[in-house]
């Protein structure tokens, strides 16, 4: 027996309806903002993302699956999605159409992570990328959209975190100050963050290890070293979730895992998830465009892992609707009634008419457990006697009545009874 790889797995019925539905709500929400969707290949050449994430971060050192092609190019599976997104835009020079550029994405993302609740080595995320401004309005609006989706979803009890993470001119001045508080701390820092400090010391602001969170509650705060730029966008961003009703909480220590991140960065969370309770996050990235391809494009996102947002709805106890009921049951006797029921059933797919047939040639009263099972609404029943009168039998399922309704016109009446 060939099983599925560690950290994936299979989506089957009726696991499969509640995607179709929170996907459904989720394209309801970015037509409402406007997004268009965009899709990129699930493999990329490596260089994109160790240019776009930062080669000092655990995705591009530890998490990413990077193979050789027959021609000896190095390519990886997409770890995340707005690395390709941007690539994607500059490649098709979309930036010399008018902007903004307002796009979402739902796909596979993969990495080699150790498999736990709500995470996969292969992983499905939605999320949206805004290209081409740098208003922090627009940031308010992403935060808003995906706000709105958590809405229509029903969720509740869920925290904002917002923070800016300064931007080139300011951060340096910041790391200078942080990596010396860090290295005055070493000793009670993980050998990871030990590693990070020289290498990237934001990073170390987002360990999780229990004696590296006593040090990082007492370091330096970015948003105490913000230039006035940032500063100004940052209190803007604030105003504009404030005019619109949006409640937040301001986290210093917010930083996110990808390098690309600058000014704006934010997280949404639940905390009955326990330790991995970020339901989505993302920011403002106006460099990364200049890391790809050498334009000054400014950007913006989020994204959402799927598999985590049906665990907070499962949390929540939110029942997701699914339908699995079909309006008409063909139930047969005999091979020939079988084969004139057998067109009868594409005449009524063909009116939008949700049909099915039995195919395992079982008795009537198997037949009519088939349609009760699959909570059909009519049962349509013929056989010889009722293809040599012209008029088969419908039966309503929920209430038991029967009446005889002719062949000829038996698409068009049940189409209005339905």
């Amino acid at each position: 027996m060939i099983n599925a790889p560690r950290g994936t797995n299979d989506i089957l019925p009726p696991e499969s309806a509640k995607w179709n539905y929170i996907e459904s709500k989720a394209k309801y929400i970015f037509d409402l903002y406007n997004y268009d969707e965009i899709r990129t290949p699930i493999f990329e050449y490596t260089e994109l993302f160790q240019r776009g994430i930062g080669e000092a971060t655990d995705i591009v050192e530890k998490e990413m699956y990077t193979f050789e092609d027959k021609s000896g190019r190095s390519l990886t599976l997409r770890p995340e999605g707005t690395a390709s997104v941007v690539r994607s835009f500059l490649e098709n020079k979309i930036y010399g159409k008018a902007q903004p550029t307002k796009y979402f994405y739902i796909g596979p993302m993969f990495r080699y992570e150790r498999p736990q609740a709500g995470r996969y080595r292969q992983f499905y995320q939605l999320g949206v990328e805004v290209f081409g401004t740098q208003d922090p309005m627009v940031d308010a609006e992403v935060i808003a959209l995906g706000m709105a989706y958590m809405d229509i979803l029903g969720l509740k009890d869920l925290q904002l975190y917002i923070n800016s993470i300064g931007c080139p001119d300011c951060r340096p001045q910041y790391l200078e100050t942080l990596t010396e508080y860090l290295n005055n701390n070493k000793d009670d820092l993980c050998d990871d963050c030990k590693n990070r400090i020289d290498k990237n010391p934001l990073r170390v602001l987002d360990c999780k290890n229990d004696s590296c969170q006593c040090v990082i509650k007492n370091a330096p705060k970015i948003i105490d070293h913000l230039c006035e730029e940032c500063e100004v966008h940052f209190n803007s961003l604030q105003k504009n979730l404030k005019n619109i009703n949006i409640d937040y909480e301001l986290d210093p220590t917010l930083v996110r895992g990808l390098d690309y991140y600058t000014k704006t960065a934010f997280e949404v969370k639940y905390e009955g998830l326990g330790a991995q309770d970020t339901i989505f996050g993302g920011g403002r990235y106006d460099k990364l465009a200049d890391e790809i391809g050498s334009k000054d494009i400014p950007g913006i996102g989020f994204a959402l892992g799927i598999e985590r947002l049906l665990l907070t709805l499962d949390k929540q106890d939110i029942d997701i609707p699914i339908d699995k009921s079909i309006d008409i049951y063909l139930t047969t006797i005999g091979l020939k009634a079988k084969n004139a029921s057998f067109e009868l059933l594409e005449k009524f797919r063909k009116k939008g008419i949700k049909a099915e047939i039995d195919y395992q040639d079982r008795s009537v009263g198997g037949q009519m457990k088939s349609a009760d099972r699959m909570n059909a609404t009519y049962t349509v029943i013929i056989g010889e006697n009722e293809l040599e009168s012209g008029k088969a039998t419908v039966r309503n399922m929920k209430n038991g009545e029967e009446q005889e309704i002719k062949l000829q016109s038996i698409v068009e009446r049940i189409e209005k009874m339905i």
